[in-house]
């Protein structure tokens, strides 16, 4: 609470002494108020009743002034309802004043000077000559700056003292915390140097805790804390925080529990828990060690343990048990869930002794009277499942062998995962290796076992002679692996021979090669699997002699330098090794028989051998000269303030000195006897601290000179505020950063804008700034510098940064923005302004537009944005119900229909306008709703020629009428001239056979008329009813009288001829050109065109390989591999002789070209813009191909395939010319 001057005088005279400033008006004296008891210790916090007095000198004006602030006025004055943000008050018994530069002792006025102006606080103090105390009362705009001066304040008055603290070994990590952090911390909020015990000193490194048995008493180590007074009591409380919390809880263990007593101690787990008492704990439970551990609450902890061991020792004593044997196969029905069910029923244990333990007893423990129900339900349990033995065949090694490779495949896993309510088992690698036989346990209901004994039996089957071994030195397994990874894919591609290698870590040299037996490759052969193993097996040594020549050698190396050649974390051990790991090297004991502890044994590829051997020796002859070189120190002695910013945050400043240079660097604040007894005169903030580094002469100097020159800069180094409004902070920051980063390379300094607003109104930022504030920290020519385009900058943006807001119409957005922000784009590209369009709800009438830029740039956004909405303002929209059906014929081809219609209207002829004009349905959308939107005039003139041209559609009728194919193409014309004089003069729509529309008109009102009718001799007309009778009457005149002598005759055609002679209809067509109509016996009902060949599997991707561009595919198969066999009859039908003689001729040639045609091509470029050159001008090029060639050429629409049909020659001659023409296309662009 802040007080007023009258309420600190009135204090002031509640405690006895003499009002100095008696009142003017009233003479009486102030009631008498209680006085408040003494505090044993020192209470920081609390309000003194004491004024304060100012520090600058008295007035010395005539009428009575105020001591109480600076100004001058009546004594009292009215309250005024300013009061500062944060206030506090603490008292002083004792103060030390420090000493300036030159030695000469600071006032008291001094001292709170140089604070306020630090951390720019009000500061007030009041003396009490009575109690010799002094009381502090400081005023802040924010906590965080409050507690900063208090600090301070409280660092340059109070004398400085010494604390020790007794701390349990066991707290000594959590107080200095994850890489020094809680310690730091501590240090951080009082300024108090804590000295812990170094690691060497107490055993325990930081971080971890040492584990003490609870009947011992934990060591302490004493932990020191110097500095102020209260700061440094303030710091002991936060110690013993941390201790307290630490030595809450505990952490015992009841280990040894013996195997039979166990399983009844897990069942009792709800009791234990209830022996805690409520308090807070947790069970873990080691079973493999026989061990269980119980942490939390120290109390809850002891009861728990102490019941635990209790029940153990009962346990012991009152326990029994019955002895059974059963078989080893058996046992795997009574471990796990097993065991659990059988105690839960029973309240008995079983315990069966390890699967690698060839004993076959069973041992049954619990109380005399349950121990025959426990009996019952082992055997009970052991008799649930059946178990079928599997013996693996052949030698043993075979055994192995094939063992080795269900385990590499997962194959018990998969099996189970087949067949659920199955499990298999298989023999352990220890059991394994001793075991003359070996045998897999199937466990299951018999029927399932059964399936899966028969699954099993067929793999062995498969797998026997399909194995073999290869002794290959471990050491170059992961040399082969890495560079012939392809080579080892290859072998099961080629041989189908899959080659498994051991485990690193066991360094085991036999390399085991199988002939996979769940390929589709696989062949029963046994001369086929031994042919291809062998291959393998000479391929595979080969690889191995390939890869290196292993060698051993023994070096003789002083133990006390084997540590030097591990290194840290076994770094230095990694690097002689390698990547590729194909050294091994041992020491000691571990080197060999014959070794002793200073053998060093080294063994691997004969290259690898010699250079690692040098490496040591060079290591160690290093090691040797570095206990000579590091023996160099130097000290010197920096000023105190800089040491934070030299040691950088949890060390990183020396960490890097000590990486880069290899040198130790050590701070401390120790000085001797006598600084200590001139310390009381040179406190304050040029106090010095001791820095030492050793290591090499020549490293020492060079972290020393670069220490200094920190150290120099930091001297120089100043800040400065500048007042820059928020809204220009992005802009002057740059996108991630770039413009400020920049500046801060440019002249070497910091600078630091205000983050995210917190509860006090200023910037969330280690400084701390208002909004509105950056602060610039650097060298002085730097922040100067900095601080000089910073502003100009600012200007720049007050410029260019202009801001103005406005609001549209919201359903005028959608044109504002355009089509996938087109509209919205354009207007920015043309006037250089940035717009932000709000994001409203629907239901808004109003949307809000930002724009930013310059004046000029944002008047003509503005104005080019407002047009808009006043045009969307004048339109209407009007919606008609159109069928689907008529869409199409609508919009025409290409949108002609369309655009023919809106220019008969007045309407706009741009693409974009007439986008805008009439929408339709998106093809495939079932709607019928077509919207028109638009000027008033144009809507209505084009909904009314709509709604004319769909009601004429509504009564179009599609009527069919024979038409002879050979009168077709007199009756079209050259270029479609009659066609299109006959739909003039008739108002109706004529379609051919072949042409495109022709299928899209619809089936014909009359279409049953025509059943018997050949397809080619049917023409559509559609319209109205009266346009097409015309027409079909005008068809029917025009067409000439057949000759009354026709002539025919039949011709055989095999079947697999008909599509290599048809040219998909083409030969027909050509044949109707001589007046001849062909009727076929049988149609073909396969495609003669056989399927393009699937890919070969190509090895998945990897996604570290560059992806490659793709290429040219060509491949050719035989045209006549699955062909239609038998004859079909074809009857020409002509004219007059001469016709049927040119047709007969046709389909002789026809059919012997046909025969010529032996294979197909597939011929795939990587895309289709090369197509338009290869066909050329209406099909120019690929009819020229086809002249040179005599192939067949045919250019797929849909994918980039060009399918080539004909001999084989002719084929590749083709595909030769195509490349060619695609190849002078990439060279053009």
């Amino acid at each position: 609470m802040a007080l007023s001057a009258a309420d600190l005088q009135r204090r002031h005279d509640a405690e006895g002494a003499p009002d100095p400033f008696p009142p003017i008006a009233d003479s009486a004296a102030p009631e008498a108020r209680p006085k408040p008891a003494a505090a044993e210790e020192l209470d920081t916090g609390s309000h003194s009743a004491f004024p304060s007095l100012a520090p600058s000198a008295p007035t010395t004006k005539p009428a009575p002034k105020s001591a109480w602030g600076a100004s001058g006025g009546p004594r009292i004055k009215p309250v005024i309802a300013k009061t500062p943000v944060y206030t506090d008050s603490f008292t002083l018994s004792t103060m030390e004043l420090s000493t300036t530069r030159d030695g000469k002792p600071m006032t008291l006025g001094e001292v709170m000077k140089q604070v306020m102006a630090k951390y720019k606080v009000k500061l007030e103090a009041s003396q009490n000559q009575k109690t010799r105390q002094t009381t502090f009362h400081i005023k802040a705009e924010s906590q965080k700056e409050l507690e900063k001066a208090k600090r301070s304040l409280l660092a340059l008055l109070s004398p400085d003292i010494t604390l020790t603290i007794d701390a349990p070994v066991s707290t000594l990590g959590t107080i200095v915390g994850p890489k020094g952090a809680t310690l730091k911390q501590i240090r951080d909020q009082t300024g108090v140097r804590v000295d812990v015990p170094r690691k060497e000193s107490n055993g325990t490194a930081n971080g971890h805790t040492t584990t003490v048995d609870e009947e011992e008493e934990e060591p302490t180590v004493p932990v020191t804390l110097t500095g102020p007074q209260p700061l440094a009591y303030e710091a002991r409380d936060l110690l013993k925080q941390i201790i307290a919390s630490k030595t809450s809880k505990a952490t015992q263990r009841v280990r040894d529990i013996p195997d039979h007593v166990l399983p009844f101690v897990i069942a009792r787990k709800a009791q234990f828990e209830a022996a805690a008492q409520g308090g807070d704990l947790k069970l873990f439970l080691n079973q493999a060690g026989r061990e269980i551990t119980v942490s939390g609450d120290r109390e809850a902890v002891v009861r728990v343990v102490d019941a635990i061991k209790s029940f153990i020792e009962d346990s012991k004593s009152s326990l029994k048990n019955l002895k059974t044997s059963l078989p080893k196969r058996q046992h795997r029905l009574l471990v796990g869930k097993a065991a659990q069910d059988i105690m839960a029923e029973s309240k008995c244990a079983v315990v069966v002794a390890d699967h690698d333990d060839p004993s076959d007893e069973v041992i049954v423990w619990g109380q005399p009277a349950d121990l025959p129900a426990g009996l019952t339900a082992v055997m009970a349990q052991a008799n649930s499942k059946y178990i079928h033995e599997f013996p693996l065949p052949g030698p043993i090694a075979t055994s192995r062998q094939i063992l080795t490779y269900m385990i590499r495949t997962q194959y018990p896993k998969t099996l189970t995962t087949a067949n659920p309510g199955v499990s298999v088992f298989t023999p352990s690698a220890a059991a394994a290796e001793k075991a003359p036989a070996l045998n897999i346990d199937i466990v299951g209901d018999k029927s399932d076992v059964d399936a899966v004994v028969r699954q099993v039996s067929e793999l062995i089957g498969k797998l026997f002679g399909a194995t073999q071994e290869l002794t290959v030195d471990w050491l170059i397994h992961r040399v082969i692996m890495g560079k012939n990874a392809k080579k080892l894919k290859q072998f099961h591609d080629v041989n189908n021979v899959s080659v498994y290698f051991p485990p690193e870590s066991a360094e085991s040299s036999s390399v085991l090669l199988v002939y996979d037996p769940l390929s589709s490759s696989y062949s029963p052969s046994p001369d086929e699997k031994s042919r291809n193993l062998d291959e393998v097996v000479k391929e595979l040594s080969k690889l191995a002699k390939d890869a290196a020549d292993v060698k051993s050698e023994t070096i003789e190396v002083d133990g006390r330098w084997h540590e030097a050649i591990i290194g840290e974390g076994g770094t230095t051990l990694n690097a002689i090794i390698g990547e590729d790991k194909t050294l091994s090297i041992k020491f000691g004991k571990d080197s060999g028989d014959n070794a002793n502890e200073n053998t060093i044994l080294v063994r691997g590829a004969s290259a690898d051998v010699t250079r690692a051997t040098k490496e040591i020796l060079r290591i160690v002859e290093n090691a040797k000269n570095d206990e000579i070189i590091n023996s160099y120190s130097t000290e010197f002695d920096i000023d105190r303030e800089y040491v934070g910013r030299v040691v950088g945050a949890m060390g990183a400043g020396i960490n890097k000195l000590r990486d880069q240079l290899g040198v130790r660097v050590d701070v401390s604040d120790e000085v001797d006897e006598k600084e200590k007894d001139n310390s009381k005169k040179k406190k304050g903030a040029h106090q010095k601290s001791k820095v030492k580094i050793t290591g090499r002469k020549e490293n020492v100097e060079e972290a020393q000179k670069r220490i200094l020159a920190q150290v120099e800069r930091l001297a120089d180094e100043t800040s400065e505020v500048l007042k820059i409004p928020n809204q220009y902070h992005s802009s002057l920051i740059g996108q991630s950063g770039k413009y400020v980063i920049r500046l801060e390379e440019k002249y070497g300094v910091k600078i630091t804008f205000p983050r995210q607003t917190s509860d006090n109104g200023e910037g969330k930022t280690r400084e701390q700034l208002k909004l509105d504030e950056v602060l610039v920290k650097g060298g002085r020519k730097g922040v100067a510098s900095a601080k000089s385009e910073l502003l100009e900058a600012v200007e720049f943006e007050k410029e260019n940064n202009n801001v103005v807001k406005f609001t549209v119409p919201t359903r005028s957005v959608s044109r504002i923005l355009g089509k996938g922000g087109a509209q919205i784009n354009e207007i920015k590209d043309s006037t250089d302004a940035m717009i932000d369009v709000d994001k409203s709800s629907d239901d808004s009438a109003m949307t809000s537009i930002t724009l930013r830029g310059t004046k000029g740039a944002i008047t003509a956004a503005k104005t080019a944005i407002l047009a808009i909405a006043e045009q969307v303002a004048e339109e209407i929209t009007v919606t008609l119900s159109i069928e689907n059906k008529y869409h199409r014929t609508l919009i025409g081809v290409g949108g002609q229909g369309l655009k023919d219609m809106v220019a008969r209207c007045d309407g706009p002829t741009d693409s974009k306008a007439l986008a805008t004009l009439i929408r339709f349905p998106r093809q495939g959308e079932p709607s019928n709703e077509v919207r028109l939107r638009g000027e008033a005039t144009i809507v209505n003139k084009l909904k009314a020629e709509l709604e004319k041209t769909v009601a004429d559609l509504r009564d179009r009728v599609v009527l069919a009428v024979e038409i002879p194919a050979a009168s077709h193409r007199a009756l079209i014309g050259h270029q479609g001239q009659h066609l299109k004089d006959l739909q003039r003069r008739t108002g109706a729509q004529v379609q051919f056979p072949g042409s495109r529309s022709y299928a899209q008109t619809g089936e014909a009102e009359n279409a049953s008329d025509f059943a018997n009718t050949d397809s080619g001799d049917i023409v559509k007309v559609s319209g109205s009813r009266t346009a097409c009778e015309k027409a079909i009457e005008d068809l029917k005149n025009s067409v000439k009288s057949a000759a009354p002598g026709a002539v025919t005759d039949t011709i055989t055609v095999p079947l697999k001829y008909h599509h290599a002679i048809s040219q998909n209809g083409q030969f027909f067509r050509n044949l109707r050109n001589y007046g001849v109509q062909v009727e076929q016996s049988v149609h073909p009902q396969k495609s003669a065109l056989p399927d393009r060949p699937a890919a070969n599997g190509d090895e998945p991707a990897r996604i570290d390989e560059e992806e490659s561009a793709p290429e040219v595919q060509w491949e050719v198969v035989e045209y006549y591999q699955d062909v239609e066999e038998g004859d079909s009859v074809w009857t020409l039908k002509a004219r007059d002789q001469a016709g049927l003689e040119r047709a007969q001729s046709a389909v002789r040639d026809a059919i012997e070209q046909a025969k010529r045609v032996s294979h197909v091509g597939f011929l795939t470029l990587p895309d289709r813009t090369m197509f338009p050159r290869i066909v050329g001008t209406k099909g120019a090029n690929v009819a020229r191909l086809r002249n040179e060639t005599g192939a067949d050429i045919q250019v797929s629409r849909e994918n980039s395939t060009i399918i080539i049909i004909g001999a084989e020659a002719d084929i590749n001659a083709a595909k030769t010319s195509i490349l060619r023409l695609a190849s002078n296309n990439t060279r053009r662009r």
